[in-house]
């Protein structure tokens, strides 16, 4: 049901199904006309879309994960995917043989090219930097991974962050400097960079919300944090020095778990459309823009959009905004349902 006092609306362009157990988490290609879902059944499903936001199924990875697979990522290139299971195990995917002029990427099989071990217990999330030089995982064991990546699909350990005292959730990159955030079971959100002449190493703790951290993203540029917890809150954090972040705004309007949060350039004004879904099924779409004072402070914040039951009675348990160029006002979500929907943002 959509909130029709609102400036947009979520419109609904598609209802992707196939997935036979919960469906837990998107990823939109970065250069490519391709989205990938990843569910508790295992596998992973690839689609296709049109200029015209027609969506067809391409392929169904079977991951060969032994568990659930929890989280996915494309590096920047659009080329190689990673997944993240509760077998504990990283699997790095690229597509074989693929066509040199399928510049759309339909062709070709996908293939496990590598398999990161190391984590003790379930892997929750996984993430490239803006290079694609370096992927971060967490886990339920508490600790962060990051890894540097290598030619021919090689990847060595450059740190083991042992800094959180519960399970981690969700790790993200900065998306211009190399900086790691994570986010987690014991409330807080760390932020970790590397030391030239040492190791990686937690800089920052941020603190305020009072219950899991489920999600945590940067704005695209790099100046903000955003994070949605189990406290059905979620929180902007602005960056005031080079390593110091404060909480400057806390955004309500969902009465259960706040699962996940992600940032897009949205209509390419101000700073970007927000949207948040969680257990009480409803997505909302906040416009931001710069602070009045133009230095410290929340920055101006309107919600725009509204749609509840957004998988009929099921939890929603992502929404990621696509970041390719003339696609920046499509949504996609993923619920308990196991199905994946396609939302354009548009004035109503």
């Amino acid at each position: 049901m959509t909130d029709t006092s609102l400036p947009y609306r979520l419109e609904p362009i598609d209802k992707l199904a196939g997935h036979t157990e919960r469906a837990w988490n998107i990823a939109w290609n970065p250069t490519r006309p391709l989205i990938a879902s990843c569910s508790a059944d295992k596998t992973v499903r690839m689609y296709a879309y049109s200029p015209e936001l027609k969506f067809a199924h391409l392929s169904t990875l079977e991951t060969g994960h032994t568990k659930s697979v929890r989280s996915l990522a494309w590096d920047p290139s659009g080329k190689t995917l990673a997944t993240a299971s509760f077998d504990s195990n990283i699997g790095v995917w690229e597509q074989d043989n693929a066509d040199e002029g399928d510049e759309n990427g339909t062709k070709g099989e996908w293939e496990c090219v590598s398999q990161l071990e190391g984590h003790e217990t379930e892997c929750k999330s996984v993430a490239y930097s803006n290079t694609g030089t370096l992927l971060a995982s967490c886990s339920r064991d508490k600790t962060v991974w990051v890894w540097e990546v290598h030619p021919d699909a090689d990847f060595e350990c450059m740190g083991v962050l042992m800094d959180h005292s519960q399970d981690v959730k969700c790790v993200a990159w900065h998306p211009s400097e190399e900086i790691l955030a994570s986010s987690s079971y014991d409330d807080t959100i760390k932020l970790y960079i590397d030391d030239p002449s040492d190791d990686w190493f937690c800089f920052a703790t941020l603190t305020g919300h009072t219950s899991t951290v489920w999600s945590v993203v940067f704005s695209p540029d790099g100046r903000y944090i955003a994070s949605a917890s189990d406290d059905q809150t979620v929180r902007i954090w602005q960056r005031v020095d080079e390593a110091r972040w404060e909480s400057v705004l806390v955004l309500g309007g969902h009465e259960r778990s706040v699962y996940s949060v992600t940032w897009g350039i949205g209509a390419g004004t101000g700073l970007g459309w927000l949207a948040s879904t969680g257990s009480d099924g409803v997505i909302q779409v906040w416009e931001l823009s710069e602070p009045e004072s133009k230095s410290i402070g929340p920055p101006r914040h309107r919600l725009i959009a509204r749609i509840e039951s957004a998988h009929d009675v099921y939890d929603v348990n992502t929404v990621v905004w696509c970041s390719r160029k003339g696609y920046t006002d499509l949504l996609a979500s993923a619920g308990d349902d196991g199905t994946m929907r396609i939302w354009r943002c548009s004035s109503q």
